[in-house]
């Protein structure tokens, strides 16, 4: 491989412009906001369930706007380019990231706008000017959130075979590096290496935030916590409790250290809250009667597959069911805000979140939730 890269700043010092310079993913709330899925049909929940969430522009830009005004960091999506199958042929409609996140920069103000991209799909010189450009739109409010590809069927459509597990943290790691490059080096560059071979690659502008876009991987597997650890600001983990969520995050720092670094971590899942526990429950039950059991298992089966991430994926369909096998943030929103609480002493630096009807439960979040939230010094 060839690389004559500058290292460029140290991580401290990244942090602290990236502070000085108002990305809100640095800000100094104890748990950053962002809302997770709402480019996607059923956003992350798997179900019949009866809302007013939709797959339209109208409707997203509603979302955006809601999540901005109450002060939300971040609008995470989905990548997704076909179904997860199942009666409700789940996520089969959905916005591509990319253009989702330069539309949604000009709709808002403050919020982050993020793309997700399998980089798999898309040559680094592509991504990097493209996500450039949306920086550029928003007035530096982007961020990447990169994965390696884990849905075989999915990867298939783009006419190759699904690399072997840390073969893809490889890949990912050529890739990232040339998208840096792009974003950083004045002068062309030429790299070669066992994925990729560029020659004179240059990229100008740059992009506003200094010296890259916020970078966020949901590894957990071995291989993908020392990718996070090296390349991204954050890690999207997945835990089953706090207990599990704090041990993860002592292991993502832990192997950060040996880097230099520091790694904030984020959480992910849906909300269901309502005034009373009865109420709630009954909201529950609903979702989960009408359930498409036939796409969690498929899509269970497939994690445990094609994934490192979930060790004990076979036994969380359920889970599937309320949120994509996140944290599910169920109860009152004393009981919400109690959960929130028990993460962020856990290690949790965010919550990416989703709803059954997300501009309804959304405002609620907003009225009930978020006063409360504040009251225990998780938000100023």
């Amino acid at each position: 491989m060839t690389s004559n890269a500058d290292p460029g700043p140290s991580h401290e010092e990244l942090v602290e412009a990236r502070r000085a310079s108002g990305v809100a993913m640095f800000n100094d709330n104890r748990m950053k906001l962002g809302v997770f899925g709402a480019n996607c049909s059923h956003g992350l929940m798997a179900t019949h369930a009866e809302t007013s969430y939709e797959l339209s522009w109208k409707h997203t830009r509603q979302i955006a706007r809601l999540a901005d005004r109450l002060g939300f960091e971040a609008m995470l999506p989905v990548a997704r380019y076909r179904g997860m199958g199942g009666g409700t042929n789940f996520n089969g409609e959905n916005f591509e990231t990319h253009t989702w996140a330069a539309g949604l920069a000009q709709a808002t103000e403050n919020i982050m706008v993020f793309s997700t991209t399998h980089v798999p799909t898309k040559h680094p010189i592509v991504a990097a000017k493209e996500s450039v450009t949306v920086d550029h739109i928003s007035d530096g409010r982007f961020g990447l959130n990169m994965t390696m590809g884990w849905h075989k069927a999915e990867m298939e459509m783009f006419g190759g075979t699904q690399r072997e597990h840390d073969a893809r943290y490889r890949y990912g790691t050529e890739w990232i590096t040339i998208a840096k490059r792009m974003w950083t080096e004045n002068e062309g560059f030429t790299f070669a290496g066992e994925f990729f071979e560029v020659k004179d690659a240059r990229s100008d502008p740059k992009p506003i935030q200094k010296p890259y876009p916020v970078l966020v991987n949901a590894g957990n597997s071995p291989a993908g916590l020392e990718f996070c650890a090296r390349e991204c600001d954050f890690n999207f983990i997945a835990f089953a409790d706090p207990a599990e969520a704090a041990q993860t995050a002592a292991r993502v720092r832990s192997i950060a250290r040996t880097h230099q670094r520091d790694l904030g971590i984020l959480g992910y899942g849906n909300v269901i809250s309502r005034d009373t526990e009865k109420e709630t429950k009954q909201v529950l039950d609903h979702i989960l009667a009408k359930g498409d059991w036939e796409v969690a298992r498929m899509v269970s089966g497939g994690l445990s597959s094609e994934s490192g991430s979930f060790d004990s994926i076979n036994a969380m369909q359920e889970r599937f069911i309320l949120g994509y096998g996140g944290y599910p943030l169920i109860g009152t929103p004393e009981q919400v805000v109690e959960r929130l609480v028990g993460l962020s002493e856990a290690g949790v630096d965010g919550m990416m979140i989703g709803f059954l009807d997300y501009v309804e439960e959304l405002g609620y979040f907003g009225e009930r939730i978020l006063p409360l939230m504040k009251e225990a010094g998780l938000r100023a």
